[in-house]
């Protein structure tokens, strides 16, 4: 019985393992948001231009992170070490909701798909458009 729970654990840390690795392999950015009084928050996550404009996913709904892009869309996305201002805009739509994911699912393959089954549920796309001057 010993053997069989130390194998069950055994093959959970290398599902998790891989699973971190994963998103690591392929390019990830940082969104900056920020709360009421000003706090800077930074979330690690991927991207996927559609047209020339850098979109990425809230992995649920709830998530502190979108919640503070909808009530303040002001952010900033680190892509590469550079810095650009961004307005984000949420959008569920099902129309974008099937083109976002279908840009990640090309760009991430199975690595996207994996993490939808694990991680995400009805990820929201966001578009992070550059910010006007001022």
């Amino acid at each position: 019985m010993r053997r069989v729970v130390l194998s069950i654990l055994g093959v959970l840390v290398f599902i998790g393992l891989a699973t971190f690795l994963a998103g690591e392999v392929v390019e990830t950015v940082v969104v900056h948001s920020y709360d009421a009084d000003g706090t800077v928050h930074s979330s690690k996550v991927w991207v996927a231009d559609i047209d020339g404009t850098p979109w990425v996913r809230v992995g649920r709904a709830g998530r502190s992170w979108g919640e503070r892009l909808r009530a303040n869309p002001h952010a900033e996305l680190v892509r590469a070490g550079v810095t650009t201002a961004r307005l984000a805009t949420l959008d569920d739509s099902p129309e974008t909701r099937a083109r976002v994911d279908a840009a990640f699912a090309e760009k991430y393959g199975l690595v996207d798909w994996w993490f939808g089954v694990v991680i995400r549920k009805n990820p929201i796309p966001v578009r992070l458009d550059p910010a006007p001057p001022g």
